[in-house]
């Protein structure tokens, strides 16, 4: 994987990657953090790890709207088990890079959890605002179980404790895009999560 060892070196001890082609979106981005292929391991390995825990169960698989959708599909076609699939939105952040620290609950669950086991899925754990809100509302509606899986855990912005069961990557203290994750709704079509450039968003 191009010189990263995943079992022994996070992602500040390998040398920055060279940026992407000076494309269109990929000009914004001031350094690449995990590329395509980085991602695809990490959700093949954390499907495996999936499949084992949830054998002979039934789980619903919860995406939060909306930087989850290239990774829950990815991850659900890596989870060798019967599986259901359901969404919802809950958001604290505006049109900046900043969270608003106000939560707002945008769409409910099509079904009840009662008795289920729920694993949640995020593209990006920050202050840990929103899991907290929602894992705490979910609680009341007496599921068996509420797991999270998370493509990037952000430690050095948390604010709150919450504890994250599956994680793919360590993220840095920067605002990062792609592969899901958006700037004012850009970017969520980049094949890889980079650092998005200063200079797209300066003057916030």
């Amino acid at each position: 994987m191009r010189g990263f060892d995943r079992g022994a070196r996070s992602w500040y001890a390998r040398p920055a990657m060279s940026p992407p082609p000076d494309t269109l979106l990929g000009s914004s981005i001031k350094e690449v953090l995990f590329t395509a292929e980085d991602i695809a391991a990490k959700v093949q390995e954390l499907g495996r790890g999936l499949t084992e825990h949830y054998r002979g169960r039934r789980p619903l698989v919860v995406g939060i709207l909306t930087g989850c959708f290239p990774f829950i599909a990815d991850l659900v076609r890596a989870m060798d088990i019967e599986l259901e699939v359901d969404f919802m939105s809950v958001s604290s952040y505006g049109a900046g890079t900043k969270s608003s620290g106000v939560v707002r609950f945008l769409k409910d669950l099509d079904q009840p959890i009662e008795g289920r086991d729920v694993l949640l899925v995020e593209d990006i754990i920050d202050t840990g605002l929103t899991l907290k809100y929602l894992t705490e509302a979910l609680h009341t509606r007496k599921p068996a179980s509420i797991q999270i899986c998370a493509l990037l855990d952000k430690q050095a912005g948390r604010t709150q404790n919450v504890e994250v069961q599956w994680r793919g990557f360590d993220c840095p203290d920067a605002f990062v895009v792609g592969y899901g994750l958006d700037y004012s709704g850009a970017y969520r079509n980049l094949p890889y999560v980079g650092v998005l450039d200063p200079s797209v968003y300066k003057g916030e």
